[in-house]
């Protein structure tokens, strides 16, 4: 978002009318949910239109010919444009549906990466990355005979940008990393990224899990050659996800997966396969959860991503300087450019157990190592405890997490 991107506040009441779980009581307390960067709650508009597709259409998809089938094809292309629409993908053929970011980095480590890495390649990572944008590289590195290289950040969870361009090297074959942390807040720096790595005709993956949900995302402006998200980060099912392709490299991959829907002919001595996107969309999808990641981006949409962008950014800055004022807490991942994400470690106090209080209170976090593990250890910490925002929380939360710590710092005095 650049300065002169206009700005309209929402009204935040409306927003959380829509959310029906946060009107409950959680021990007696009003829940407060600052649990977004595991997975965010929906509106009632998404639960809706998953409720009329398995009470009116449910059906399977595509080929069918009968009333259903139709309705449902319909729907699920419409939420296709409608993807492709929000992150402003050249066109339908570049966004491949799959279960979530996790299996859209794994079909380009095993299509994309076992057709073109061999023995001496290199793949380059950062050291804030989400275990699925590690693990499957190492996979394919034991598959291949490439190794995995690792940018180091700093004390305040910024990548070293002078010690990525040092690892870019005409061994590079692939370059994949996180647009904005989970367990830091962080948002890289993914332009200059793209733009050091396709001087030397390297190409580039995001982990756009933590980003979508929280501001503005523009593949074309970006130059990603992939760009990877989940749908349940974004107010829509589990179980659903996007991969986006440039249509060249998409097309010069192999299938990943064989079965229904990714083929044109099948006979025993030879398969054809079928056209971009359906190559690589093989089975039945998660069609309810497809038509309802469609209705999220309606609901995100309406809003305005530069406007939950501008929200967010007022309530992290209101929660980093509340946090600063509780004795004994120490922020971890002070990034100048970071994202609603809020990790903490309290001297005495295990996360676990700081979660577990603030359960009592409730108020919802993540404590753990948040699926970044080589995080933690850069930090010398098991674990950390993590609130993370959303377009419908409010001070109020804020202040309800505050209190809720203060408690716990009493409990363990």
């Amino acid at each position: 978002m650049t300065a002169d991107t206009p700005v309209k506040p929402y009204d935040i009441g409306k927003v959380r009318e829509d959310f029906p779980v946060l009107h409950q009581e959680i021990n007696d307390h009003p829940l407060v949910y600052l649990d977004n960067g595991a997975t965010a709650q929906k509106p009632r508009q998404v639960i809706e239109v998953l409720d009329k597709y398995y009470r009116e259409y449910n059906s399977n998809i595509h080929r069918g010919v009968h009333s259903l089938s139709e309705k449902a094809t319909g729907e699920y292309e419409a939420a296709r444009n409608k993807i492709k629409n929000f992150i402003n993908a050249g066109s339908l053929q570049e966004v491949i549906l799959t279960s979530g970011t996790t299996a859209s980095i794994n079909l380009v480590a095993q299509t994309y990466g076992r057709a073109n890495l061999k023995p001496g390649d290199e793949i380059l990572i950062t050291e804030m990355e989400h275990h699925s944008n590690i693990v499957p590289w190492q996979i394919l590195c034991e598959q291949t005979g490439a190794s995995l290289k690792v940018v180091p950040i700093n004390d305040k969870g910024e990548l070293i940008m002078e010690e990525y361009q040092a690892l870019l090297s005409d061994r590079t074959r692939l370059v994949a990393v996180v647009h904005i942390s989970n367990a830091l807040g962080t948002i890289n720096p993914v332009k200059e990224i793209i733009d050091l790595a396709h001087a030397k005709e390297i190409p580039v993956l995001l982990d756009g899990a933590q980003a979508v949900p929280h501001c503005p995302v523009d593949v074309v402006a970006l130059d990603c050659d992939f760009y990877c998200f989940s749908a349940h980060k974004l107010f829509g099912p589990t179980g659903t996800g996007v991969l986006y392709g440039k249509q060249a490299l998409l097309e010069a991959m192999p299938p990943w997966q064989g079965g229904g829907d990714m083929i044109r002919t099948v006979r025993f001595n030879e398969t054809t396969y079928n056209d971009l996107p359906y190559k690589f969309e093989a089975g039945t999808p998660h069609i309810a959860g497809v038509i309802g990641t469609g209705a999220a981006i309606d609901y995100v949409t309406a809003i305005g991503m530069e406007n939950i962008a501008h929200y967010e950014a007022d309530l992290l800055a209101y929660g980093s300087e509340a946090l600063s004022h509780i004795d004994g807490l120490t922020q971890v991942g002070t990034a100048k450019n970071k994202a609603g994400i809020m990790s903490f470690v309290m001297d005495g106090i295990h996360p676990h157990d700081i979660g577990t209080i603030l359960d009592q209170h409730g108020v919802a976090i993540r404590t753990g190592h948040h699926c970044a593990m080589p995080v933690m250890e850069r930090y010398s910490i098991p674990a950390t405890a993590r609130a993370s925002l959303a377009l419908y929380n409010t001070r109020d939360d804020i202040d309800a997490l505050v209190e809720a710590l203060q408690n716990a710092r009493k409990v363990f005095a």
